[in-house]
Parts: structure tokens; C-alpha cells; sequence
């Protein structure tokens, strides 16, 4: 019964997209979109240069449509379900989650599961084609697509902490529209969604080393691409593990208070 429970909670968001065929269209029209216009954008800036910041034309190219390609791993439509903490909240219907076999944070740990599971099948597809097309470079070696592989792993699961957080403020606040745009603007901006974070001044980089942010996508692509050895990956495996670990206390303990603000209804 547990099993049934934890699939049907994985499954929310997926169902949501895989029943709706033009959202999906959509989805791979913009995504194959995306990736020409950053791969020509950045041969384009190394047309006429060999290295820069450290970075061959390969290095940066690989890096940007390899961010692209990660941003299908959280980017659902999740209101298409009607199952985000910010609408139940708003009709007040939030109380459910309380009264389910499933614990809230646990059916939000399953749902958010199965939308990884769901985006992570977008992003290998576009990583195959990308690969077979030549327009990014494989991993160096053997080793250092696994570690790549152990350090995504842990940048989503702090990517995840994040966007929990996010999620939680709505129990004070009711709404969180302003936060939510701000947060994904501050994510991209400083986990290197937009640029790698080495074009950026060197205080820039010192103060989002202090964040969370820079540890779920900065980090593996610099393993991938070589801008961080493995000799030098075990130190940020361990950073972003510790980020696992701090954001892990702190989101069980906004759930705690969280549960002693639930109402029956909305407003």
C-alpha cells in the first residue's frame, strides 16, 4: 500500500504533462530552440578568440547547452495539476495534505521525485541528441562522468531544499509569487545558468560562494567541462553535501512550525 501511495504521489505532475500533447510539443520546440541560439551565441563570442576565462570555445559551449538541457529537470508546469502548496493555500484546501496516509513532507518528496524522474528523461534525450550531433563534448574520461554524475545528483537535491523553502513561505505569507520570481532569477544568476560564474568579478563569485545556489549547477558542469579537476572535486562534493544536510534540518523544522499554521480556509 505504501508502494501504491508513493507512486501515485511521483506521478501527479508527469500525468499532468503527459496528457496534454501540445504542452509537450511545445516543451521540445522550445527546448531545441534554446540550445541552437546559445550554441550560435557562444561560438559566435569565441569566433575571434582562442581562450577565454579560462575556457576553450568547446568548454563554453559544452557548459551552456548542458545548463539548458538542466533546466528541464525542475521545469514542469505544476499549476497545470493544481497541486502546488501556493494554490492550496489560496483555496484552502492545504489541510488535505495533512489528512492523506502521507505525510506533507513525504508526498512532497514523491511528487517532487516523479518530476524529476519525468525532466531528467527530457534532459538525457536532449544530451544524446546534442552528443550524436557534435554540439557538445563528451566527459574526459570515465571518472569524471561519474563524479560528474554524483555532483548533479547532489546539486538537484539542493536545488530541491531551495524551492522547498520557497514552498513554505506560503504558510506565512499566502502568496509567493514575488519570492518565487525573484528566487529563479537569483538561481540562474548565481548557480551560472546565464554565464559561467568565472566572467562575473571576482566579489560576485565570493559572495554566491556563501550560497546554495552555486552548488546545483556551477559546480557539476565545472567538473564536466575540466574547469574543476578531479583532484579538486572531492572539496565541493563535500560543500554540497553540507548544503544537503544544513537546508535538510532547516526545511524538517519550517515543516514543524509550518503544520501548526494550517486553516481550513483559504486567505
Amino acid at each position: 500500500m505504501a508502494v501504491l501511495h508513493a507512486w501515485r504521489a511521483a506521478r501527479v505532475t508527469p500525468l499532468g504533462e503527459l496528457h496534454a500533447p501540445p504542452r509537450m510539443t511545445a516543451v521540445l520546440v522550445r527546448l531545441a530552440v534554446q540550445v541552437v541560439l546559445v550554441a550560435s551565441l557562444w561560438h559566435g563570442l569565441y569566433s575571434h578568440t582562442g581562450t577565454t576565462a579560462g575556457l576553450s570555445e568547446g568548454q563554453a559551449v559544452t557548459y551552456a547547452v548542458l545548463a539548458v538541457l538542466a533546466s528541464r529537470l525542475r521545469e514542469l508546469d505544476q499549476y497545470a495539476g493544481r497541486d502546488t502548496v501556493l494554490q492550496h493555500m489560496h483555496f484552502g484546501t492545504i489541510v488535505y495534505w495533512y489528512l492523506r496516509p502521507l505525510p506533507p513532507q513525504r508526498y512532497h518528496a514523491l511528487r517532487a521525485i516523479g518530476e524529476q524522474l519525468y525532466g531528467f528523461a527530457w534532459a538525457l534525450g536532449g544530451y544524446l541528441v546534442c552528443l550524436a550531433a557534435g554540439v557538445l563534448d563528451p566527459p574526459r574520461s570515465a571518472a569524471v562522468a561519474g563524479v560528474f554524475t554524483l555532483s548533479l545528483l547532489l546539486g538537484q537535491w539542493v536545488l530541491y531544499y531551495v524551492m522547498l523553502m520557497l514552498d513554505q513561505l506560503c504558510f506565512w505569507t499566502v502568496r509567493n509569487t514575488a519570492a518565487m520570481l525573484i528566487l529563479i532569477f537569483a538561481q540562474n544568476l548565481l548557480s551560472g545558468v546565464y554565464a559561467p560564474l568565472w566572467f562575473f568579478p571576482d566579489w560576485f563569485i565570493t559572495l554566491s560562494g556563501f550560497l546554495p545556489f552555486q552548488a546545483t549547477l556551477s559546480v557539476p558542469l565545472s567538473i564536466y567541462i575540466g574547469r574543476i579537476p578531479l583532484s579538486d572535486a572531492v572539496p565541493q562534493l563535500a560543500i554540497q553535501a553540507f548544503w544537503v544536510v544544513a537546508l535538510t534540518l532547516f526545511t524538517r523544522f519550517l515543516w514543524r512550525r509550518a503544520a501548526r499554521r494550517v486553516i481550513s480556509q483559504g486567505g
